[in-house]
């Protein structure tokens, strides 16, 4: 007997797609789960916690804190913000300490990326083993303040603003580290092709390597931004005239000899803290991802 294949009789001799096994989730990692989410809410409550308490004080009035200072606040004091802002003198310390985050942060980030690049590029000598030593055990060095002090008056910086600026520019952080991870995953041709091309060092490092790596760049910006806003010691060191004091500097006004208006203290702190706040949700994805690619990328 002699069997006709159909059209139809290939399909139908085609075996159906066997499922796609379904993973199970190991059971030692699905024991692990619940201290994951503990850890996970213990770590958000370390900063919402103290963050409701400032809130909570911010919006009461003297009288209210010191009746009850932990309690729930039953008033909404939001001119104790108006208060804060003109009795810390704000709006001069506000365009000092823009001034100084801005220049600073910018050149600090240009800096980075003039000292990073060559370094991931492997065209300076130690670049595999001595300069990323060189760059972790800094980050580790204490402050030498003495030698500081005396360097930035032999050159005449004291009180200075542009002194300050310097001061603050020079230190670069983990900055380096970033960059250097970042770089490496772009392909060492695009140097050689600039170069046949006649592009030159300093326009190929800006024109096309700054905007390839720009993410890397803005987190370096930021954590720099963040660390020049909040500085609060080396400005009352070497800033002694007060016009040229920055903002974190004015929260000394709400402290008094004997006692302190906490409901004030905590608003000006929220107004100093705003703007790095504003900062960071603007610049929030290039943040995440300068800094989860950058320390992944070999």
């Amino acid at each position: 007997m002699t069997i006709i294949d159909t059209p139809a009789a290939p399909a139908a001799r085609r075996a159906a797609p066997a499922p796609a096994p379904q993973r199970r989730a190991h059971p030692r990692l699905s024991a692990g789960r619940p201290f994951v989410y503990l850890i996970a809410l213990a770590a958000a409550a370390s900063y919402v916690v103290p963050l409701y308490f400032l809130v909570n004080t911010a919006l009461k009035t003297s009288d209210g804190f010191l009746a009850d200072p932990t309690g729930v606040t039953r008033t909404l004091a939001f001119d104790n913000f108006v208060k804060a802002w003109e009795q810390g003198n704000f709006g001069v310390y506000f365009v000092n300490s823009l001034l100084y985050t801005l220049i600073a942060a910018t050149i600090s980030t240009v800096g980075t990326l003039l000292l990073a690049f060559p370094v991931a590029r492997g065209y300076l000598r130690g670049s595999r083993r001595f300069w990323p030593a060189v760059f972790v055990v800094s980050l580790f060095l204490p402050n030498a303040l003495t030698a500081q002090f005396q360097l930035m008056l032999k050159l005449g910086l004291y009180d200075n603003r542009l002194g300050y600026i310097l001061l603050m520019s020079g230190t670069m952080g983990v900055g380096p580290l970033l960059v250097m991870g970042y770089l490496r995953s772009l392909p060492k041709e695009l140097d050689e092709a600039a170069a046949i091309d006649g592009c030159g060092y300093f326009r190929y490092l800006f024109t096309f390597v700054a905007p390839l790596i720009r993410p890397v760049l803005v987190t370096v910006f930021v954590l720099h931004a963040i660390g020049t806003w909040n500085d609060i010691v080396l400005a009352t060191i070497y800033l002694a005239d007060p016009a040229k004091w920055p903002v974190t500097v004015g929260l000394f006004s709400f402290k008094g000899q004997y006692s302190s208006d906490w409901a004030l203290l905590s608003a000006a702190v929220l107004l100093v803290a705003m703007p790095l706040v504003l900062l960071f949700a603007w610049l929030q994805k290039y943040l995440v991802s300068g800094i989860t690619q950058g320390a992944l990328k070999s």
